[in-house]
């Protein structure tokens, strides 16, 4: 398919047929696996594009150039998992130079950066990037990237794409966006000018949890040759078996993440409407402090505002919470989000465990926090659930 003709397809008909061309030989649909470690060559000096799984693979090849595309990217690098994608991202700089990263983000985050890299010289600042004059104050003059998540985990802070991307740009730093909680369906911020997305592809991405991926896209060829060396020379490559699932999956990411925003948005108002919580956090509510900033920014390939299928809400205790968590019978407790079927996690003791205790407390992550991954099932299932479990 012709690049120009790539670009003007729509993002279902993207997911769909970009890395996905039918079997040259056979002419299967779904195109093969290449579950292969080694590849034959013709002579010492020539091969017939690829030598060994870990620098490259069909299957991979075929992912990368659908991740990309979705993410209206030129380039994307995929990695076994979601941290080491954002380990190869911070293992682009050296020691001595400083990363600014946004204070409510994934706790595995905080502990690779904390515990890993910072032994390695690297430092870290954790800002709140809500406003953008907080982090123009937290740069100093050996600051090269900042990395912000929006929205965050797990308390659904915004960031101003636009206006972090103009930050950046003018002090010729490298911005990068976690993009996890709203996968390309929901927000592109490379539109919006980002320069690196990242994305654990266990998530929506995926949306069957049956996966572990990462993936970093980007415009700049000398950026993506940079991240793909680092794949190379690690050795967080994805299995071919994943990349093939993986590519399967996104051709039902826009029927997937739209369904279970819907179902969120919908449980979001019933919630707030029954007011059963302490403190309710969903950026489609009028009521969240940065909705007109996610109404603006978060969209999907049609132009319709899109809030997310994540939803927070504080119960007030652990009493209350363990007995709401008890009579559950739909969402099961587990880590994880975005698939097809609802998740519920106390993020303190569950995704942010590796968080300083102040820290989580400063940020409103008590252990009273609930956060909901809302998936695909009927919403008055998912409710009825919800309603008997506050009961």
């Amino acid at each position: 398919m012709k690049s120009e003709k790539k670009s003007k397809l729509g993002f279902s008909t993207k997911s769909i047929h970009i890395g996905n061309t039918p079997d040259k030989e056979f002419g299967s649909i779904s195109p093969p696996i290449h579950l292969t470690s080694t590849f034959l060559k013709d002579s010492v000096y020539k091969n017939r594009g690829h030598d060994y799984s870990r620098v490259s693979n069909p299957t991979r090849d075929r992912l990368e150039q659908n991740l990309a595309a979705l993410d209206n990217a030129k380039y994307a690098t995929c990695f076994s998992t979601g941290m080491a994608a954002t380990t190869a991202l911070f293992q682009l700089f050296n020691k001595g130079d400083h990363i600014i990263i946004s204070r409510n983000t994934y706790g595995g985050t905080y502990r690779m950066s904390m515990n890993v890299l910072l032994r390695h010289g690297i430092e870290f600042d954790w800002v709140d990037t809500r406003k953008v004059e907080n982090v123009e104050y937290a740069i100093k003059p050996n600051t090269k990237l900042i990395h912000v998540e929006t929205p965050t985990n797990p308390m659904l802070e915004i960031c101003d794409l636009e206006n972090m991307s103009r930050l950046c740009k003018e002090k010729n730093i490298l911005f990068s966006v976690d993009n996890t909680f709203m996968s390309p369906y929901g927000q592109r911020p490379i539109d919006h000018g980002a320069d690196v997305v990242m994305q654990s592809s266990t998530k929506s991405l995926s949306g069957h949890s049956d996966l572990l991926g990462g993936v970093l896209t980007t415009n700049d060829k000398e950026l993506d040759e940079k991240l793909h060396f680092i794949l190379k020379a690690t050795g967080a490559v994805p299995s071919p078996f994943d990349n093939w699932i993986l590519l399967r999956s996104t051709k039902t990411l826009s029927l997937r993440y739209q369904r279970s925003c819907d179902n969120a948005m919908k449980i979001a108002e019933w919630l707030n409407k029954k007011n059963l919580t302490k403190k309710l956090l969903y950026p489609g509510l009028k009521s969240h402090p940065q909705f007109l900033l996610a109404a603006k920014q978060q969209l999907n390939p049609n132009g319709k505002r899109i809030f997310g299928n994540m939803i927070s809400f504080d119960v007030g205790s652990e009493e209350k919470r363990d007995v709401f968590l008890e009579r559950l019978e739909i969402f099961s407790l587990a880590e994880s989000l975005g698939g097809v079927e609802s998740l519920v996690c106390v993020p303190y003791d569950m995704t942010h465990a590796a968080v300083p205790e102040e820290s989580k407390l400063e940020m409103g992550i008590t252990k009273s926090l609930i956060r909901l991954s809302i998936g695909i099932e009927d919403y008055s299932d998912l409710i009825d659930d919800l309603n008997s479990s506050f009961s």
